[in-house]
């Protein structure tokens, strides 16, 4: 049997930690300037990268890259995040109607992924992400300064500046993922760091979204007990 096993996904922004024991995982996050957790073997550590990679040493033998992941139809230069969060779907979303599985990925970058139920890929988008779009309006601009705090709006048409800014990133990002969401069609999988704040403002029965803010690591762990049980 498997057990106390850890892994890491290398972010854009943070660092994302699973610890697998006895058949139980933890998920937590760390920043990037930050000293490794306590009890983390860097030398047994599974890992991933989307991001810069951390000051502290990472054995190549142990990453897990786009191309070691068995999903058809899947190109090598989808970033591993994307195919280890469509890996994880595909094996813990109950999909008993053989829809079409639609992840999004709130993080740095939205990254939307398509795949249908056999395990094929389709496609996706990628949009920058919350942070992403409110850092660059503060950069790019002159008058306009990142709000601190991210209490989104309920009207559509506003006065104050930060609020008209936060109504204005929100629809962004949840008009193109109402877009292209049929609930007929489709099960909407969310995950990410932003994943909780985004899904409040979606246009669609809440129960037709599945909230997995741990996808891509759920996908780690997945993929690294399937090749221990072939080798």
């Amino acid at each position: 049997m498997v057990s106390d096993i850890n892994f890491l996904l290398v972010g854009n922004s943070r660092l994302h930690w699973a610890k697998y024991y006895k058949n139980q995982s933890k998920f937590f996050h760390t920043k990037k300037e930050q000293k490794v957790p306590e009890n983390i073997d860097l030398d047994q550590l599974i890992w991933a990268s989307v991001g810069k990679l951390p000051d502290f040493f990472l054995k190549g033998e142990n990453q897990i890259k786009t191309k070691d992941i068995s999903l058809s139809n899947l190109p090598d230069y989808f970033g591993v995040d994307r195919a280890l969060a469509c890996l994880a779907a595909l094996n813990i979303i109950a999909n008993p109607l053989k829809k079409d599985l639609l992840i999004a990925d709130f993080g740095t970058i939205l990254s939307i992924t398509k795949l249908n139920s056999n395990g094929s890929i389709i496609g996706g988008q990628l949009v920058p992400g919350f942070l992403t779009q409110l850092k660059s309006m503060g950069q790019n601009t002159k008058n306009l300064k990142v709000p601190k705090k991210y209490n989104i709006p309920t009207k559509d048409f506003l006065f104050n500046t930060e609020e008209a800014i936060l109504k204005g990133v929100i629809n962004s990002l949840t008009g193109v993922i109402n877009s292209l969401f049929n609930p007929k069609k489709d099960i909407l999988i969310i995950c990410g760091g932003d994943s909780e704040l985004l899904t409040k403002s979606l246009n669609t029965q809440k129960e037709n979204i599945i909230n997995a803010p741990n996808l891509v690591m759920e996908g780690m762990i997945i993929h690294h007990l399937s090749v221990r049980k072939l080798a």
